[in-house]
């Protein structure tokens, strides 16, 4: 067996059980499947980026880090799911305040001088904003919706919503990119990515969202196909700014892949990456434009 093939075969079983897994909890609607499988990978890809910056020699308080993404993951889903998003924005503002104060002593007893000090915070504090913040608006999509007539959740089937525009923004670019693609996009961040592939991603997280809406119109009824236009546009362009955002930080620490979490795929933060940046965007059209609360 080749090397190609060998590569192949992990990265389709590793997509294979990671979309089974993702599919079932979606469908069936747990929700402390949603728990488990949203901390376990905001965690891990909190600590494979502590680790690339290890690996780099650059400072971080990454024991700290962790105490406080897992913090914050755990308090968000319970405020979200006890009163809603807002109570769970609230408990992660005063989380992310408490990890600037913790950080601020912890500093206090390295004796270091220069800009140390400032690096090791910035890194630290980046970490939680980057990783778990903007990965717990996927739960906050969760409960923004409202609940059926027996008391369960609906909005599990816009965050199906959001991982469909998102891969297929992914899938496009890919697709594209590798059949016409010819004209470089930003190389010095990522000398494989085309404009080509940038204009596929988008026609195809459009396509995703049109074609979503159109077979699930009971499910998310909030959403028209004019909202399907817009966000198939924003969610694809943001898909594509996360994936340069994660190549951003994977090369200042010269790291390839993020970690070895999935094989054949790479780390979690390489899976979750332009999820980062879609997640939050979605809730904010769904709070402000359609008008939840």
């Amino acid at each position: 067996m080749t090397d190609k093939s060998l590569v192949f075969l992990r990265r389709f079983g590793s997509t294979a059980v990671l979309w089974t897994l993702a599919l079932w909890t979606i469908f069936s609607g747990y929700e402390p499947g949603f728990f488990v499988m949203l901390t376990t990978l905001g965690l891990v890809g909190l600590w494979e980026y502590y680790r690339m910056l290890d690996r780099k020699k650059l400072p971080n308080f990454k024991i700290l880090g962790m105490i406080c993404g897992a913090v914050m993951s755990a308090g968000s889903f319970y405020w979200a799911r006890r009163g809603g998003p807002t109570q769970a924005q609230d408990f992660e503002l005063a989380t992310l305040m408490g990890c600037v104060l913790l950080v601020f002593a912890r500093q206090m007893f390295q004796r270091t001088r220069d800009l140390s000090p400032l690096e090791t915070m910035a890194f630290t504090v980046f970490g939680i904003f980057y990783v778990p913040w903007l990965f717990l608006f996927v739960t906050k999509i969760v409960y923004l919706l409202p609940r059926d007539a027996a008391g369960h959740v609906t909005g599990h089937y816009y965050v199906l919503f959001l991982l469909v525009v998102t891969k297929f923004s992914d899938m496009g670019a890919y697709l594209t990119g590798s059949v016409i693609g010819k004209h470089p996009l930003i190389p010095h961040i990522s000398p494989k990515k085309t404009w080509e592939g940038f204009f596929g991603a988008l026609a195809f997280s459009i396509g995703g969202a049109c074609g979503l809406v159109w077979l699930l119109p009971e499910k998310l009824s909030f959403l028209q196909q004019g909202d399907a236009v817009i966000l198939g546009l924003v969610l694809g362009f943001a898909a594509v700014v996360g994936d340069l955002a994660e190549s951003i930080v994977k090369r200042s620490a010269d790291a390839k892949d993020s970690g070895k979490f999935l094989p054949g795929i790479g780390g979690a933060l390489d899976l979750i990456d332009s999820i980062l940046f879609t997640a939050p965007l979605l809730f904010f059209y769904l709070r402000f434009v359609v008008g939840l609360s």
